[in-house]
């Protein structure tokens, strides 16, 4: 009789382990369905660019780079920011970064467009409602050395100049940054967040291949690159996602309709929701297609 009773303890144990199993299998197999291009297995960059708004705007730029390092972290991807030039009064005009790990670029195309904020402004004494924008890029990072973009040494210009940054202490006084320009196209790559003008070289170089292997890719299909197109007009009107602070509190997508009430977990880097929503949704617009 004991047994008996003990066998039918373990019944619920043994399909409670089935069906998370059955679980774990078909998010694996959803993931790899969402995850199928071409170059969606690949590390990538990610660029942030302050829009129409100035202080406001690039206040916001800042929070947006701060929530994309959050989530990345959370992925366990490596984060590294490649290049970061800070605005006058506060917040950055514009930012890269770097995320090193499986499927970066997969995920954070789904991000690729202009982000639109609603707040109070902590700028305006008269505590009035503004609207801030800004706009985000990514870039993959290809691991097929053959398919990249051949770059002549006889096509680039190399300017090293100083760091900018909040000055103090930490001010550099030394002409460690380097700005790298590709004469023929004129896509230009910079770093300077490194001590070092050879280490800041060197990573100004592999941004400026990840943005002419983009422009090959976008030739290759004869259309325009979203990255181009995500930084081209950074204005009410192309906004792909909103976030509202008042006077209600909503963050929502404009292309899929997925949305929170909890702004501030989003900021936090909670973005999964958005990022899975977007790509079930263009699966099944391929689907129709």
């Amino acid at each position: 009789m004991k047994k008996m009773i003990q066998n039918w303890k373990c019944i619920p144990q043994e399909t409670t382990r089935g069906l998370l199993e059955m679980r774990k299998l078909a998010k694996e197999k959803e993931i790899a369905a969402l995850l199928s291009a071409e170059h969606d297995s690949c590390s990538c960059y990610l660029e942030i660019q302050a829009g129409a708004g100035g202080t406001e705007s690039m206040d916001w730029a800042a929070m947006a780079l701060r929530m994309y390092k959050l989530w990345a972290q959370r992925c366990g991807f490596k984060v590294t920011v490649v290049d970061e030039m800070p605005g006058e009064l506060a917040g950055i005009k514009r930012a890269t970064m770097r995320m090193d790990g499986d499927y970066a670029f997969g995920y954070a195309k789904a991000e690729v467009g202009v982000h639109r904020l609603v707040r109070i402004s902590p700028f305006d004494s008269a505590k009035r409602r503004h609207t801030s924008f800004a706009a985000v890029a990514v870039i993959p990072i290809l691991d097929d050395v053959s398919s990249r973009f051949q770059i002549n040494e006889s096509d680039l210009r190399i300017e090293k100049f100083r760091s900018g940054g909040p000055g103090g202490q930490h001010a550099n006084t030394t002409d460690s940054a380097v700005r790298i320009v590709h004469i023929p196209t004129g896509i230009t790559a910079t770093c300077q967040n490194e001590r070092s003008q050879h280490r800041n070289k060197d990573m100004a170089m592999a941004v400026l291949q990840s943005r002419l292997d983009q422009l090959e890719m976008a030739r290759q299909a004869q259309s325009h690159s979203q990255h181009t197109q995500s930084l081209s007009d950074i204005t009410w009107g192309n906004q792909i996602r909103s976030y509202v602070l008042h006077p209600y509190r909503m963050v929502k997508d404009l292309r899929t309709n997925y949305e929170v009430s909890d702004p501030d977990s989003v900021l936090e880097g909670e973005l999964d929701g958005f990022i899975f929503s977007f790509l079930a949704n263009s699966i099944d617009k391929e689907g129709e297609q």
